[in-house]
């Protein structure tokens, strides 16, 4: 089975990326081999920006898209959007991809389930 989640918001403000992380965290760890894939777009791309401190017994963005990775998922990031926010490869968190919207498509038709946050 393969799960693609598509990541809009920014990663702090509002808890979508934090739920939808969850989710995709949870999927791997219950269902082990469940391909998980995670698109970041619009505002959601800065989530995979390196280096970002948060304070403590606050949820870490970074960590979880790390656990995403770890698990074997993988985390792709709009290029368009990074570009718009001044972000490069080498900005992002090890293991996070840059991407394009023709990455994205090919996701979506491989994909069992597309879910959208």
């Amino acid at each position: 089975m393969t799960t693609l989640f598509i990541l809009n918001d920014p990663p702090y403000g509002t808890e979508r990326v934090y739920n939808g992380l969850r989710l995709a965290a949870n999927l791997q760890r219950l269902d082990e081999g469940h391909d998980v894939a995670v698109f970041l777009m619009g505002d959601a791309a800065s989530a995979a920006k390196a280096g970002q401190k948060v304070p403590d017994g606050y949820y870490n963005i970074n960590k979880m898209l790390g656990n995403v990775v770890r698990r074997n998922g993988r985390v792709l990031v709009c290029g368009t959007c990074m570009d718009a926010r001044g972000l490069t490869q080498d900005d992002l968190i090890a293991g996070a991809q840059r991407s394009t919207l023709d990455e994205l498509t090919q996701e979506t038709l491989a994909a069992d389930k597309v879910l959208v946050f």
